[in-house]
């Protein structure tokens, strides 16, 4: 799919979110990249061959919370 030089990463590459915008819906949520990934705002992913990626957003330091 992608026509960049040099060629994005693949979708089954651990980089696979450095690949180029194709297209764009922050109102809908969602990304599409050349390489077919589809991007969600949550960080979850839907690869071309319809494997899920869970989100997996980081938490900093101001979002732990401690129990009390």
């Amino acid at each position: 799919m992608c026509q960049h030089q040099p060629t994005c990463p693949s979708a089954d590459s651990s980089d696979r979110e450095a690949a180029h915008l194709v297209a764009t819906y922050p109102e809908q949520g969602w990304s599409l990249l050349c390489n077919g990934v589809l991007c969600f705002e949550d960080t979850g992913e839907l690869l071309p061959d319809g494997q899920i990626i869970a989100p997996h957003r980081s938490l900093g330091a101001d979002h732990v919370v401690t129990a009390a």
